[in-house]
C-alpha cells in the first residue's frame, strides 16, 4: 500500500540503461521521511552517505548500497531529494523504482527533475539546458564549454548586459516622464556612449555564444568528386581508421557514409558520398541521389580533385550539385605522384588546397582550414549556446542598432531598448512561454 498519495512526489532511474558497477535510483518531492522509513528502515543523516538495506514491501532486501538525503532547499531541484544508489543491474534498477512508485511516487517525465531545479530558482534556462549539453558533449572542448555553462558564466554574460539596459532604459523613461527637463549635450553623450558600450558588450557574448554554438552542434561536410579521386581514403585518414571501402574500382560507394570526428575539440559530422558520373547502373543513380542530398545539407563542402586530371576531364555536374550559398573548398589530392608539397591558394571565389591523403602531407592544413570556413577560432571563455540563444542576441542586437538609429526620438528610442531586454530575457528564463519550456525539457533523457 502506498505511504501516502504524493502526485508531486517523483522518482526516475538516473544512470544509463544496462549494466553498471552502480546504479541510482532518485526521488523528489516533499515529505521523503516516509519513504526512507519504507525503504531504508529509518531516516538517513542528512547529505550523509548511509550504507543501507533497500528492502521491498514484505521487508526482503531488495539491494544495499548507499543513502543520501538531501532536505530542501539544500539540493539539485530545491525539494526534498532521496538518491538511492546500489548495484547496476537492469532488474536491481527496476525492482527499487518499482518499490518507489508503489510508496507513491510517480515515474518522472524527461527531464523533470532539472525542470524542478528550474522552477524552484536552483538554476536558470541556459543552466538547465548545459545540463543535457554536458551529458551529451562529444568532445573535451564541449565538455569544458558546458560546464562553463553550467557554472553560470553565459548567464553572467547575458544578465550584465541586461543591468547595463535597464539602466539605459531607467534614464529614458525618466526623461518621458519629465519632458520640462530637457536633455543637456552632457547626457545626450552618456546614452550615446553607454548605448555604444553595451552594443561592444552584445558583440562580445555573440561571439562567444557562435562558437559554442559550432561546439554544440559540429559541421556537416559533404565529400563530393569523381570516382577514385580519394574521397573514401580521405574520410579514412580523416577518421583514423577504416571506415569507407576503398579500391581502384569506379563505384565502389554507392551510398553516403557518415562519420563524425573531431577536430581541436570541434564535432565535424563527415558524409562520404558516390563518386559522381554518367551512369546507367540503378543502384549507383540512387547513391547520386544520396549525394545531392548531403551536398544541400552540408555546412562545407570539400570537392574533391584529381591534380593530374584537367578540368575538360571532369564532370560539369560536380560543381553544379554544391549550392550556391554553401561554402565549398577545393582539395587537389595525389601530389605526391607529381613530387609537389601541401600548399593552400585562395583564389577570388573559393580556396583551393593541395595535398596527398596517401602520404597525409597536408592534412593538417586542411583541418586547420576547415576550421576557418566554418568559423571557429578559439576563445577563452567560450560558452555552449544553442540556436534560440543566438536568435535572441541576434534580436536583441538588431534591436539596438534601431535605437541607436532613434536616439534622438525618446519614446522610440525606450521601446527599442524595452525589445532588446525581452529577447534577452528569454534566454536565462526571466520571459519564457510554456510551450518553450516544454520543447526544452522534453528533450532531456528521464533521470535527470
Amino acid at each position: 500500500m502506498p505511504v501516502t498519495n504524493l502526485p508531486d512526489v517523483i522518482a526516475a532511474i538516473a544512470t544509463p540503461a544496462g549494466r553498471g558497477g552502480v546504479g541510482i535510483v532518485r526521488v523528489s518531492g516533499s515529505k521523503l521521511d516516509s519513504f526512507c522509513i519504507a525503504i531504508l528502515g529509518r531516516i538517513p543523516v542528512i547529505r550523509t552517505a548511509t550504507y543501507s538495506v533497500f528492502q521491498d514491501v514484505d521487508g526482503t532486501p531488495i539491494d544495499q548500497g548507499i543513502a543520501i538525503l538531501f532536505e530542501n532547499p539544500h539540493s539539485f531541484t530545491g525539494e526534498d531529494v532521496l538518491e538511492l544508489q546500489g548495484h547496476g543491474g537492469p532488474a536491481v534498477m527496476q525492482l527499487l523504482l518499482a518499490r518507489c512508485l508503489s510508496l507513491g511516487a510517480r515515474l518522472a517525465a524527461p527531464g523533470e527533475f532539472t525542470q524542478r531545479a528550474f522552477l524552484n530558482g536552483k538554476i536558470d534556462l541556459v543552466q538547465a539546458e548545459s545540463v543535457a549539453d554536458l551529458i551529451e558533449a562529444t568532445s573535451a572542448q564541449a565538455a569544458r564549454s558546458a560546464v562553463r555553462s553550467l557554472q553560470g558564466g553565459f548567464s553572467a554574460g547575458i544578465h550584465a548586459l541586461v543591468n547595463q539596459l535597464i539602466e539605459l532604459r531607467a534614464f529614458t523613461e525618466a526623461t518621458l516622464d519629465f519632458p520640462e527637463e530637457e536633455l543637456d549635450l552632457t547626457d545626450l553623450t552618456w546614452q550615446q556612449n553607454k548605448l555604444a558600450q553595451i552594443q561592444a558588450e552584445l558583440r562580445n557574448v555573440l561571439s562567444q555564444a557562435q562558437q559554442g554554438s559550432i561546439l554544440r552542434e559540429g559541421a556537416n561536410i559533404a565529400l563530393i568528386g569523381q570516382p577514385n579521386v580519394g574521397k573514401s581514403s580521405l574520410l579514412n585518414a580523416l577518421s583514423g581508421d577504416d571506415i569507407a571501402l576503398v579500391s581502384d574500382i569506379p563505384g565502389t560507394t554507392r551510398d553516403a557514409i557518415q562519420q563524425s570526428i573531431s577536430i581541436k575539440g570541434v564535432p565535424i559530422h563527415l558524409v562520404d558520398t558516390a563518386g559522381i558520373r554518367d551512369t546507367e547502373d540503378v543502384v549507383e543513380k540512387m547513391g547520386l541521389d544520396r549525394t545531392r542530398r548531403a551536398a544541400n545539407k552540408a555546412d562545407l563542402v570539400l570537392l574533391l580533385r584529381d591534380i593530374r586530371s584537367s578540368c575538360e576531364e571532369e564532370n560539369p555536374d560536380i560543381y553544379g550539385m554544391v549550392p550556391v550559398a554553401t561554402p565549398r573548398l577545393v582539395v587537389f589530392n595525389k601530389i605526391d605522384l607529381l613530387g609537389q608539397s601541401p600548399r593552400i591558394e585562395h583564389l577570388a571565389d573559393e580556396t583551393h588546397i593541395f595535398l596527398s591523403v596517401k602520404t597525409e602531407d597536408g592534412l593538417d592544413l586542411l583541418r586547420n582550414t576547415i576550421l576557418e570556413i566554418i568559423g571557429w577560432h578559439a576563445e577563452s571563455g567560450v560558452y555552449m549556446a544553442r540556436r534560440r540563444h543566438l536568435d535572441a542576441l541576434h534580436l536583441a542586437s538588431d534591436a539596438l542598432i534601431r535605437a541607436a538609429d532613434q536616439i534622438n526620438c525618446h519614446e522610440i528610442f525606450a521601446e527599442e531598448l524595452r525589445d532588446a531586454l525581452e529577447a534577452l530575457n528569454t534566454i536565462t528564463g526571466e520571459f519564457s512561454a510554456d510551450d518553450l519550456l516544454g520543447e526544452i525539457f522534453g528533450k532531456f533523457c528521464i533521470g535527470k
